[in-house]
């Protein structure tokens, strides 16, 4: 699925169940040391994804514990970008000579919780939702607005290596599948410019919501 919004510099891998029989390197053993089991299932498989995406670059396997951020450390020369939610899992990467940022993110096809809107939602976004919701009740605007601000985090931190709060970015999400984003922070260099705006694609499809950003 996620392949159906990544430009072809990108590559990706995917998976709807955990494989149990799959093993990690010490690095990553060692960064989930403690943790519970589902944790430890997801964070094994999508490192599975990640290095099946990886060899489509003609790259071995290489361990790929968190590093800054809790983002994935990458060989050198690469960017990319992992995600899971129930029932998925998916990472894409591109060589950095052709893109300088990856993210995606996966989340269920639901509404958000009670009061996490408010949280995550500048003013002129919530009515934009509601425009959205007039228009089509089937998809679940408001959890693809924080699917899409997750997306945005994914590309932003690698080349600012700050955080980015939910409130310095905001979405105009078109129904068509694609979303722009203006970034309200300070924003980084990027090949000598300031990235101040950056658009990306969702996916709607079997009870998953995809967001993804290939900033070339």
């Amino acid at each position: 699925m996620i392949e159906d919004i990544l430009p072809v510099e990108v590559a990706s891998a995917e998976a709807f169940d955990d494989d149990r029989g799959a093993d990690l390197f010490a690095e990553e053993r060692a960064a989930i040391a403690g943790a519970v089991q589902t944790r430890r299932r997801e964070f094994t498989t999508v490192r599975q994804c990640a290095r099946a995406a990886l060899r489509e670059l003609g790259i071995p396997p290489v361990p790929l514990p968190p590093g800054p951020g809790r983002a994935p450390s990458w060989p050198a020369g690469v960017v990319g970008s992992m995600t899971h939610c129930t029932g998925y899992r998916a990472a894409a990467v591109a060589r950095a000579s052709r893109v300088h940022a990856v993210g995606i993110d996966a989340e269920p096809s639901a509404p958000l919780p009670d009061g996490v809107l408010e949280m995550i939602g500048l003013p002129k976004e919530r009515a934009l939702l509601e425009r959205l919701r007039a228009r089509d009740a089937r998809v679940p605007w408001d959890r693809l607005l924080f699917s899409c601000k997750e997306a945005v985090y994914k590309v932003w931190f690698p080349l600012a290596r700050r955080s980015l709060e939910f409130s310095g970015a905001e979405i105009a999400i078109d129904p068509g599948g694609t979303f722009s984003v203006r970034l309200l922070e300070p924003p980084p260099a990027v090949a000598g410019r300031p990235l101040t705006q950056v658009s990306g694609r969702w996916l709607h499809r079997d009870g998953l919501l995809l967001t993804a950003i290939a900033f070339r």
